[in-house]
């Protein structure tokens, strides 16, 4: 019985330290003006690693007649490096990773002498860590509710303003259940119902990673995310809500990585006392403690490395990706960075991997490069535009919902003006 006993405290013991909390977090007492209260909706809804060729090769058929009765995009570019938190802020806040701060899922803040780890729940919640104004505090601010389901950010208080409804982020939901969390979020009283929704799913990126882009996991994720989207329309069409439009976008690509040969990280960055080191593994940032240092250990570098991967100083690294130092607001970076040939990586000992990866140079590996569908009343039928970058997603969203933006952005408003009937 005593072993019994000590066997059901254990059990309940780890079942409370590992449960997660599912609960809606509501904001109090805010409800739309009376000039939301007229506006359209916008449902962004972000699928993790959806390649742009996806909908075609593995025939998503939802998105595919989405596609046909709105706009199209022959690819979304996403910033660099492409990869996930970094592109998620980019998409919701207009700026470039080196310009907002989220310059990659981890590094470390000289500044504030503490790293960011997007696992850590204290730093993705610490809006103190990200830059810009996301869209839903832009809209909060203007008095438009807003919700998130588990947008990159969402929890935190960047940009002064938490969404109205959110989540904490967890993967307990499957995409049926948020779907269904959005329609509640859509059925809720005028003053009360919100006008943008981020909606997240995970799925094709985790399968992607696992498996790689080719498999049939990443087909069948890809299906699952399609057939969720196929739902939330017919179902958002049930409603009977006037202008709501739908923006279907990734945040980066994947594709196959060399694991049988990786680059080993040279020996020289092993000396703590001289540099600071941060693997991406598709990207290697060096930060050269004594900035006296920095040119001959360049040279050193340059001298030394192998045909597998480039060395630039971070002031010369190309303009078109602004990641150079003098786009790195926060001073994050780092002076020299090492970039691997596809379908390289770094590696350093004993450390794993995954079959596929993603935050190489979109313009020259397009299987970087992401997803963008979008359709309802506020955009153009059956149109096909070219590639374009993700930080004119912002004026985009912006545009339909008449909100005026109040501090400079790295988007445009040339895609809008393209794609958008008004």
């Amino acid at each position: 019985m005593k072993k019994l006993f000590s066997l059901l405290l254990i059990l309940s013991f780890i079942a409370g330290f590992s449960q997660t909390d599912t609960t809606q977090v509501i904001v109090p007492n805010r409800t739309n003006s009376a000039e939301a209260l007229s506006k359209p909706y916008v449902i962004l809804i972000s699928t993790d690693g959806f390649r742009y060729d996806y909908v075609q090769k593995y025939l998503a058929e939802n998105l595919m007649k989405f596609s046909e009765s709105g706009v199209v995009a022959k690819a979304m570019i996403p910033s660099f490096p492409s990869i996930t938190f970094p592109n998620h802020w980019s998409l919701i806040t207009g700026l470039y990773p080196s310009h907002h701060g989220l310059i990659d899922n981890f590094f470390y803040d000289y500044k504030r002498k503490e790293p960011y780890k997007m696992s850590n729940k204290e730093n993705a919640e610490d809006g103190s860590w990200y830059g810009g104004t996301p869209l839903w505090s832009l809209a909060e601010k203007q008095g438009m509710l807003t919700a998130s389901m588990m947008w990159v950010g969402s929890a935190s208080n960047a940009g002064g303003a938490r969404p109205t409804y959110y989540y904490h982020y967890h993967e307990k939901f499957t995409p049926n259940e948020k779907v269904d969390k959005v329609i509640d979020w859509l059925k809720l009283s005028e003053e009360r119902r919100p006008h943008f929704i981020t909606l997240y799913f995970p799925e094709v990126d985790a399968s992607g990673h696992h498996f790689g882009p080719g498999s049939n996991e990443t087909k069948n994720a890809v299906h699952l995310v399609d057939a969720a989207i196929g739902t939330l329309v017919e179902k958002v069409n049930q409603l009977g809500l006037k202008n709501v439009n739908f923006i279907f976008v990734a945040d980066h690509g994947m594709i196959n990585v060399d694991r049988e040969h990786p680059i080993a990280i040279p020996e020289i960055l092993f000396d703590k006392n001289r540099f600071d080191f941060y693997n991406s593994q598709t990207l290697l940032r060096v930060v050269v403690k004594n900035p006296e240092e920095i040119q001959s250990v360049y040279k050193e570098l340059k001298k030394n490395k192998t045909n597998d991967y480039r060395v630039f100083l971070d002031e010369k690294f190309p303009r078109k990706l602004n990641f150079s130092q003098k786009d790195d607001r926060y001073n994050r970076i780092g002076q020299i960075l090492l970039v691997p040939k596809v379908p390289k990586i770094f590696l350093e000992k004993d450390q794993k991997t995954s079959i596929g990866k993603h935050g190489y140079n979109p313009y020259t590996v397009p299987e970087m490069k992401a997803t963008f569908i979008a359709f309802g009343p506020a955009f153009k039928q059956n149109k096909k535009i070219g590639e374009f970058q993700n930080v004119n997603i912002y004026p985009i969203v912006t545009d339909i919902l008449n909100l005026k933006i109040t501090e400079p952005i790295d988007g445009t408003q040339k895609v809008a003006k393209e794609i958008l009937r008004k």
